[in-house]
């Protein structure tokens, strides 16, 4: 098997950049020429296994960075930006598209903040939306999808608001509750925590120093506002800093991205890294022992092991999506080279859309991409009540997978067989985008393939591709 060549250009020259290098010093400290390190950062040529050597042991870099980053997810979004219609003879070649995201990651990005603009004011105008209307209206990208590419461009792991987090949870020395030793802590500090049965799930009274619980949510909600709140609290000037270096384009994104930065803070505190990265581990991540332990519920520990990411302690790089009945897809994160539809919903035969009809049971499935990479993704339905009769329940599905040369650590492996071709789904990101010529499932032609219609036969689809 041929060795795949490393090329990491923007890597480089960001490590550099960060060092505040010059590119002949650097070249020195990697033993390597300038000109050679100068074909490397514009990826002339591959990473060779001696500078591979030298950033590790010159300056403690992660290797395991070089492999990673935007590009892979780069692509995938640009090619399904690409499979909109407006791009009807505009196809790209995927080499194209690769040596784009490598070599010029900042253009690529705008490229797709600019389809990003121009989706949203097709979808205003197709909807009449009233903004477009008013005096001195400006094209903005969607707040929440604005902030959606924050934490999925940061690989879902906020390095400074995490260890915060850990560093909080060590010192309530909790023993294993962490609510209750948090409720003391704000005593300490003046704030009296109330459970009310008629009250939202959360909220804050600065003026009386109250804060305020749903005595109908379920303990680990209860826990999880607790610790939002604290971050609102007690991490605001970390919450905007943080804030401040994302450069978001409205007040409205900055304020989404805020209570997200908190929920961050309270999914971190509540499971901290090193021991529920240790206890996963030890578990084989079987997510109904990992929620007993942390006091945690299946969702909240789903989305815990997709942050795993800290640079020399990394965990399992997972995909995460929650996706609702309608296969609206509500969140998602992937560190795997499986990304997830920006647009629409997601693949119909992925087990994901299958959780909804076997409430409370874990979904297996092994599926294939058509770049011939393999997964294992487990599903599961999350019904979220209201707490009392005549209360409106809330039904999504989550699903959480990483590709199957990681199977040894999941205990929801066991027992399949990898062995056998056919025991892998084909799936992909959207039909869009998808190349492969024959599925049932199928709800649009790709775009890059041609279309036949024959009117005196008729097979699964109406249409045949080539």
């Amino acid at each position: 098997m041929a060795v795949q060549k490393l090329y990491a250009g923007a890597k480089l020259r960001e490590l550099r950049t960060r060092l505040n290098l010059t590119q002949k010093d650097f070249a020195a400290k990697l033993g390597v020429s300038l000109p050679y390190l100068n074909q490397m950062e514009n990826n002339n040529r591959p990473v060779s296994t001696t500078v591979v050597l030298a950033l590790a042991q010159e300056f403690g870099f992660d290797v395991t960075e070089l492999g990673q980053g935007d590009a892979e997810r780069l692509v995938t979004d640009m090619r399904e930006a690409l499979a909109d219609p407006v791009f009807a003879d505009g196809a790209l070649p995927l080499a194209d598209l690769r040596l784009t995201a490598s070599n010029a990651p900042a253009l690529a990005r705008a490229f797709l903040e600019l389809h990003r603009a121009y989706r949203q004011t097709h979808e205003r105008l197709a909807s009449l939306d009233e903004a477009l209307g008013r005096e001195g209206a400006q094209l903005q990208p969607s707040p929440w999808e604005e902030v959606r590419d924050f934490f999925h461009y940061c690989d879902n792991y906020i390095d400074a608001v995490d260890r915060a987090a850990e560093r909080y949870a060590e010192t309530l020395n909790a023993g294993g509750d962490i609510r209750n030793a948090a409720i003391r802590k704000l005593a300490s500090q003046g704030i009296t925590t109330r459970f009310l049965r008629d009250t939202p799930l959360r909220r804050f009274d600065a003026e009386r120093g109250e804060l305020s619980l749903s005595a109908l949510a379920p303990p680990e909600t209860q826990t999880f506002q607790l610790l939002v709140q604290v971050a609102l609290l007690q991490q605001d000037p970390l919450l905007e800093a943080t804030l401040d270096l994302a450069r978001f384009q409205s007040d409205a994104a900055r304020a989404i991205a805020k209570l997200g930065l908190a929920n961050y803070f309270a999914g971190a505190a509540m499971m901290p890294y090193a021991a529920v990265l240790a206890t996963a581990q030890e578990t084989r991540h079987d997510l109904e022992l990992l929620a007993a332990r942390f006091g945690a519920s299946i969702e909240q520990v789903a989305h815990r092991l997709s942050t795993l990411q800290r640079p020399g302690a990394k965990g399992i790089p997972f995909f995460f999506v929650r996706v609702d009945q309608a296969g609206t897809i509500t969140k998602r994160h992937s560190a795997t080279r499986l990304q997830f539809a920006r647009f629409g919903g997601a693949c119909p035969l992925w087990n994901v859309h299958r959780a909804f009809e076997t409430p409370g049971r874990f979904l297996r499935q092994l599926a294939e991409t058509p770049d011939g990479v393999r997964y294992i993704s487990l599903a599961r339905d999350v019904s979220k009540t209201g707490g009392h009769f005549g209360a409106p329940v809330r039904r999504y599905a989550i699903a959480l997978g990483c590709e199957v040369r990681h199977a040894g650590a999941l205990v929801y492996a066991d027992g399949l067989d990898f062995s056998r071709d056919g025991a892998f789904e084909p799936i992909w990101i959207s039909c869009r985008i998808c190349e492969r010529m024959h599925c049932h499932q199928r709800s649009v032609p790709p775009l890059e393939k041609t279309l036949t219609i024959t009117p005196d036969q008729r097979e699964v689809l109406p249409y045949q591709l080539e």
